[in-house]
């Protein structure tokens, strides 16, 4: 009887080291804390597999990794107070297009993916519902987003403007607003000069030229760059521009509401209980 108890009782002590050491091992995969949610080395190990497939491969990865999966814990829980919850339908729509973009992801790594755009779209809702309607632009603000559109794409407009090649920089020197395109095109003769008048689409010129007469104001010369100046005659808007002024309202809205949510996160961020167990990872706070 009594070796039957001393074979329970090693039994039990074997089952209780390994119950501890399991444990042990556990709280050491525990990299950190966010509000109580815990934070392992597989949730960060697929975030980094997450992020590189993404395309962002920075050389601290890890430290940002775990920086990213506290900023959604922090979305999270903001949106929770305004009953903010993604819907599975829209949820799975977007991890469908993810999935599209990214392609196959192992378990942990789609997990990842899941718990982040439920994060984002959190928190779309949240900008929507009480950023975006108090945000004021201005006609400076509107005509910036509309010269950064003219720059990276060009619109679809039709723009005729003055190019003179070969100027000396004291010859643009004496170029001085013109009344009309005729105007600068008979300036730019008297100094000896050939100017070219030309048409097209905005979006079919050169970068190099849309980058110029970005923002240009008409009949104002630009300043002289590879001995050449350039002047807008005029645009005229095309049936492909359609509602693009209301767009372009709405993205530099949408620029001011994205830079007011991220201040907004920073706050919510430095209220947020995060507690960092493993000293590497100090720099994700």
């Amino acid at each position: 009887m009594k070796e039957f108890f001393k074979k329970i009782n090693l039994a039990f002590v074997c089952a209780l080291c390994f119950t501890l050491y399991a444990l042990a091992a556990n709280a050491a995969s525990v990299i950190a804390t966010v509000n109580g949610n815990p934070v392992t080395d597989t949730d960060i190990t697929s975030r980094v597999k997450l992020m590189s497939k993404q395309g962002s491969t920075p050389t601290n990865n890890r430290i940002q990794a775990l920086s990213n999966i506290i900023d959604d814990y922090v979305r999270l829980a903001f949106a929770e107070n305004f009953k903010a919850t993604p819907t599975d339908s829209d949820l799975n729509k977007e991890m469908k297009n993810l999935e599209s973009r990214l392609g196959a992801m192992d378990a942990p790594t789609r997990a990842m993916a899941r718990f982040s755009l439920r994060a984002q779209i959190a928190w779309q809702i949240i900008v929507g519902r009480t950023i975006i309607p108090t945000i004021k632009v201005s006609d400076d603000d509107i005509q910036a987003e509309k010269a950064d559109l003219e720059r990276t794409h060009g619109l679809p407009v039709d723009v005729t403007f003055v190019r003179l090649l070969d100027i000396p920089a004291a010859a643009a020197a004496k170029l001085t607003a013109p009344k009309s395109c005729d105007g600068a095109i008979g300036m730019a003769k008297s100094l000896g000069g050939d100017p070219q008048k030309i048409t097209a689409k905005e979006y079919e010129l050169s970068p190099d030229i849309r980058e110029r007469i970005a923002g240009l104001p008409l009949l104002t010369w630009s300043p002289v760059s590879d001995r050449s100046v350039l002047l807008v005659c005029g645009k005229q808007k095309t049936k492909e521009y359609g509602n693009l002024d209301e767009i372009i309202k709405q993205n530099a809205i949408f620029k001011r509401a994205m830079f007011t949510a991220d201040q907004q996160l920073k706050q919510l961020r430095r209220k947020a209980v995060v507690i960092i167990n493993d000293p590497t990872y100090k720099g994700a706070i």
